[in-house]
């Protein structure tokens, strides 16, 4: 029978400290006080045994009851200590989800998360190791996220991650806990590879479940001892890891809104940058025609840095014709797409022309979407090329559209050109022997032949004025820096044209032209009234070049002083004594009179075969 005062027994020894800090199995660590009670209750019980011989020979027997009642207290000291042990394990349980309840109402990355909860298991299971493992939401396999020491210390692969995967897969398959005493020794598990070639002894895994849903498992070992987790401290394990789900969901629903609130923001981001990069003007209204959005575009046609906020549709626009309100209203009413074009006084911008396309706003209900393109630059360059149009040839009036990219001032500047004035002689006499349609039908021949000169050489046809026509060389729709030299070859031209129709023509019919050129300056524009404009040259050289072709005779071609110093070495000419019809303001002017082109000098505009067809003329 075992004595009860025995040393030997695990009730009455001394409790030892073992390596993780914790008791051996089966020993009970008891705090000061009682440590010294139990510690008195040996001794005097070590005195009874040593006496109780002596005692008896003396005829003096130890009652009954003092044996009794040293065991009873013995007793009692023991049931202390398993209450001290049980709530100090408590006391440090409910730390750990008072930790864990912090992390739930925390805003941590699920990293620092897994990381403070790992170190809480730690120190609540006092484990030699521990391991969380997590359910990959994608892949719906099982990560292992993080690897803890004793001394919190992250394991890593080199120090070598050992793990009973068969262990873990079972508590993440049935959402049970498992827990061993002696792994190496247990037959459910003693022939797994990591158990048996690693020895592991004490082995503890609990599943971390979501809403009855296993996300992950908690696994802790010890290769050492065996009997190190109990089943008190896995209870509060469980608890804690219910707790530590709901701590890791939420890290991850805050990393998930954070992400999503990224790409919302890029999103935004990137749709301000195409809102300010559009050319045109967008602007958005909710249903209640509060503005949201004015992109750089609407604010510039607008002449506002930004738009005001908390300001109505009809607040920010300037003052729109009623059929813009009423397709406005459509619009927000019935959904569809409506066009319009307009015209604004924009404050402190001036009268301009918009095109407005108003489509329904997705993601607001009723909402609006406002695109305004200012055409108001584009129908002036549109105008303009109309009205250039009518002055340039083909040839030269496409070269111009290709190359202007902006619109050009006709309004009226002042430039040196070089202008021709070509006259029909004899017409007036000629004209009184036909009839209206013979007559127009031959006048338009000769006028055509001046035209078709003057636009060979790309020349402006100013104007018709009864058998008369003006050409015009270096304004600003055809700047040239031959002009002279462009001008004299059209009238040459001309004069050979007119030759060659007289072959075809009766002699009744055969008219000359009188030609007068001037290089001087001139004012170049749109002149006339608002309703009707005509592109013109206003000046000395219109002027003066009448003048000359008042001089010439039939077939002759008159120059200036000015033309001649630029074009003498290009054609031959001579100078003509005094004017045939002197003009008043006119007395002391130098004319000359256009022989041909010079024979030595090549022609800029004809090549040498054509030339030489042609004659020397040319």
């Amino acid at each position: 029978m075992t004595d009860p005062f025995s040393t030997d027994g695990a009730a009455g020894s001394r409790p030892t400290q073992s390596a993780t800090g914790r008791t051996p199995a089966g020993k009970i660590e008891l705090p000061p006080g009682l440590s010294t009670l139990s510690s008195r209750i040996n001794d005097v019980t070590q005195l009874l045994r040593s006496q109780r011989e002596l005692l008896s020979q003396r005829g003096i027997n130890l009652p009954d009851s003092a044996l009794e009642n040293l065991r009873a207290l013995r007793s009692h000291v023991d049931a202390l200590g398993v209450s001290f042990t049980d709530a100090r394990i408590e006391l440090r349980a409910l730390r750990a989800l008072a930790e864990t309840s912090a992390l739930i109402n925390s805003a941590l990355s699920t990293d620092e998360v897994l990381n403070q909860v790992m170190d809480t298991v730690i120190s609540l299971m006092q484990a030699e190791r521990g391991y969380l493992v997590l359910r990959n939401t994608d892949t719906d396999e099982l990560e292992f996220r993080v690897a803890r020491g004793m001394d919190q210390s992250q394991l890593d692969n080199s120090r070598g991650l050992v793990v009973s995967k068969t262990i873990v897969n079972r508590v993440a398959e049935t959402g049970e806990t498992i827990l061993t005493d002696n792994a190496s020794a247990d037959d459910r598990y003693n022939s797994a590879e990591s158990i048996a070639g690693f020895q592991l002894r004490s082995i503890a895994a609990v599943p971390l479940k979501l809403r009855d849903e296993v996300v992950g498992v908690v696994y802790c070992d010890n290769s050492f001892l065996s009997g190190v987790f109990r089943t008190q401290e896995i209870e509060v394990l469980n608890a804690f890891t219910h707790q530590a789900a709901v701590a890791i969901e939420n890290a991850r629903l805050f990393e998930d809104a954070q992400t999503r609130l990224q790409e919302v923001t890029s999103i935004r981001d990137r749709m301000r940058d195409l809102f300010s990069s559009i050319a045109n003007g967008v602007i958005t209204a909710d249903a209640d025609d509060r503005v949201l959005i004015v992109n750089a575009a609407a604010c510039a046609m607008l002449d506002i840095e930004e738009a005001p906020r908390d300001i109505t549709l009809l607040e920010l626009l300037p003052p729109l014709p009623d059929i813009f309100h009423a397709q406005l209203e459509a619009v927000k009413a019935e959904g569809g797409q409506a066009a319009l074009e307009v015209q604004v006084e924009v404050p402190g911008v001036g009268l301009r022309e918009w095109s407005l396309t108003l489509s329904p706003l997705y993601g607001e209900q009723g909402g609006v979407a406002l695109v305004v393109e200012d055409l108001t630059e584009q129908r002036a360059r549109v105008a303009q090329l109309t009205e250039v149009k009518r002055f340039l040839p083909p040839a030269l009036f496409e070269h111009f559209r290709q190359q202007t990219e902006t619109g050009l001032d006709l309004s009226g500047q002042e430039r040196e050109i070089t202008a021709m004035f070509a006259d029909v002689r004899g017409f007036t006499a000629f004209s009184e022997a036909l009839e209206p349609e013979e007559l127009m039908q031959i006048i338009n021949k000769y006028l055509s032949l001046a035209s078709d000169a003057i636009g060979l050489y790309d020349g402006i046809t100013d104007k018709y004025m009864g058998d008369a026509v003006t050409g015009l060389w270096n304004t600003q729709l055809n700047p040239q820096a031959d002009h002279a030299v462009r001008a004299v070859s059209a009238a040459l031209q001309l004069k050979l044209d007119l030759m060659a129709q007289h072959e075809v023509l009766p002699g009744s019919q055969q008219l000359f032209y009188g030609i007068g050129i001037h290089t001087g300056p001139a004012v170049i524009g749109n002149a006339g009234a608002v309703s009707r404009k005509e592109f013109t040259a206003l000046g000395e050289a219109p002027d003066f070049s009448k003048y000359l072709q008042e001089q010439a005779g039939e077939g002759e071609i008159i120059i200036s002083q000015a033309v001649y110093d630029l074009v003498q070495d290009t054609f031959a000419c001579e100078q003509l004594s005094a004017p045939r019809r002197p003009k008043a303001g006119f007395e002391d002017v130098a004319m000359y009179r256009v022989i041909r082109r010079q024979k030595t000098t090549g022609s800029l505009f004809l090549d040498d075969e054509l030339r030489a067809l042609l004659g020397d003329d040319l």
